[in-house]
């Protein structure tokens, strides 16, 4: 699931195919077995037949997103964000996965990775609905704010 999860985010159109009901159920399935036969178990490409045939396919995306949350959450699998101003070297991906597995109690940590140059230094961090802004544009912004008043 989770990388049907990902390849329809990476492609809006399989997942605007999927939503559109103009789109014949027959159509919708072979193109489902032409981008993941093989590629994906085979009870997972059942139960995409079995979606496409009850004129469901519409929910299959959000279907995928909410079973890889449920299957992070018993398994204690939690997503780090971290936005940056240049990549993460090897020493600072390490420590974030440190910090958030023991501030979150996680067994297994998936960090996402941004850049953004904007941010002059430092990070953000993502986890969940927290986030710890630990950018220097962000301090510029609080330094300003503060001298304003």
């Amino acid at each position: 699931m989770v990388f049907f999860e990902k390849i329809v985010d990476d492609n809006s159109e399989l997942e605007a195919i999927l939503k559109n009901p103009i789109v014949p159920l027959d159509k919708k399935q072979g193109i489902l077995e032409g981008v993941f036969a093989g590629k994906v178990h085979v009870i997972t490409n059942s139960f995409f037949k079995l979606v496409v045939k009850k004129g469901r396919s519409s929910i299959l995306f959000d279907t995928a997103k909410q079973f890889v949350q449920q299957y992070n959450a018993i398994k204690g699998i939690v997503t780090a964000e971290v936005t940056s101003a240049s990549a993460l070297t090897d020493a600072n991906r390490a420590e974030v996965i440190s910090l958030v597995k023991k501030e979150l109690g996680a067994n297994e940590v998936l960090v996402k990775e941004k850049v953004n140059p904007e941010l002059i230094g430092g990070f953000v961090l993502k986890v969940g609905d927290r986030q710890f802004d630990a950018s220097i544009a962000s301090g510029l912004n609080k330094l300003k704010k503060e001298f304003a008043h």
